[in-house]
């Protein structure tokens, strides 16, 4: 098949959108696809009489997969790399490249990607992608009108609530909460932006910080307990997964810095836990709307409680990542996933 590995963009988490799509990029490669990254906002300036010769070429765009670093990307110098200075989010030969594959395959984190707007103009444009809806996308992405979904429908979650920039200046008390809490932005991923607070002026800090990007964030009492993720294929979970980190908490720095962080899968708790929080990622994927995969964000306290903080509709896909590696646990090699997320998304086309 010919295959667009949509990768890059304008999100905080465009480093470690790149990884994802050439580590997709290149298993699909080996498997027999003719397979091409591609930046979405730098695009492929290329003679457009000759945009079928992309998916032949011997790089196949992996030039622009220069690895995750530690901090967040310079998005105001990814913006000016862009030649034509465009204030299209879609760059130079985009949707022409995506229309010529047989599928695009959905590599991008964060923001346009992830929150349904790309997706919805792929269903408009009649090109086919991997990954969930553009409803679902748009449900889960943000974390507000998530939190009060798994609320209505059972699903364990924390207590807490959305503030918007124009009520920033609202007492905790008057929020029902109190010290120490957890903020972080409506929209976003990989733990950019989250905040945790355990004083009044810590807490006045991370509200003007959060709000110098944001106009709308999430904050939740802070809970204490051990991290955990549960991927989900085709409406089955995956074996739980547990994250340890080395030092501090799953920020982004842990995230991505070289052994910084232990994960175990299967989680080595109790079997009744794990089928919990497998069962919470199911009915959260249903209550959202969600289809193909995503990826479900747990902590597990010393009460027994579980809480779902978030799904996770496009997770990282380096053969690091957590997905990939819940997926190796059922036996499914990368590559296998790859396809295996291709196949379920090509799936929905066909109805």
């Amino acid at each position: 098949m010919k295959i667009v590995v949509l990768a890059g963009g304008l999100s905080t988490e465009r480093d470690v959108s790149l990884a994802s799509g050439a580590g997709i990029c290149k298993t699909l490669r080996e498997r027999g696809h003719q397979a091409f990254l591609l930046d979405v906002y730098l695009g492929f300036p290329y003679d457009s009489d000759k945009l079928e010769e992309v998916f032949t070429l011997p790089g196949a765009g992996l030039e622009i997969a220069e690895g995750i670093k530690t901090t967040e990307p310079d998005l105001a110098a990814v913006k000016a790399s862009r030649k034509d200075q465009s204030d299209c989010f879609l760059g130079p030969n985009v949707i022409d490249i995506c229309r010529l594959a047989d599928i695009v395959f959905m590599g991008l984190h964060g923001d346009v990607g992830e929150n349904g707007k790309l997706q919805a103009t792929f269903d408009i444009l009649g090109i086919k992608y991997t990954g969930p809806n553009y409803l679902g996308s748009a449900l889960a992405m943000d974390k507000g009108i998530s939190k009060q979904i798994f609320k209505m429908a059972g699903v364990p979650t924390p207590l807490g609530t959305s503030l918007k920039k124009e009520a920033k200046d609202t007492p905790l008390k008057e929020l029902g909460l109190s010290l120490p809490v957890v903020i972080k932005p409506c929209s976003g991923g990989s733990s950019i932006g989250v905040y945790i607070v355990n004083t009044e002026g810590e807490y006045r800090t991370a509200i003007e910080n959060s709000f110098r990007s944001e106009e709308e964030v999430v904050i939740e009492p802070y809970i204490k307990g051990r991290e955990f993720a549960c991927g989900i294929i085709d409406g089955k979970a995956l074996p739980v997964i547990e994250i340890i980190p080395k030092t501090g908490w799953f920020d982004y720095s842990n995230k991505y810095q070289a052994d910084a962080t232990e994960e175990i899968c299967p989680a080595q708790i109790p079997e009744e836990v794990a089928e919990r929080m497998q069962r919470a990622t199911e009915l959260a994927f249903r209550a959202l709307k969600l289809d193909v995969y995503s990826r479900a964000d747990f902590l597990w306290d010393a009460n027994d409680n579980i809480y779902c903080l978030e799904m996770n509709t496009l997770p990282g896909m380096t053969s690091a990542s957590l997905l990939p590696k819940e997926a190796k646990a059922v036996g499914i090699e990368y590559g296998e996933l790859c396809e295996l997320i291709i196949e379920k998304s090509l799936a929905r086309y066909r109805v």
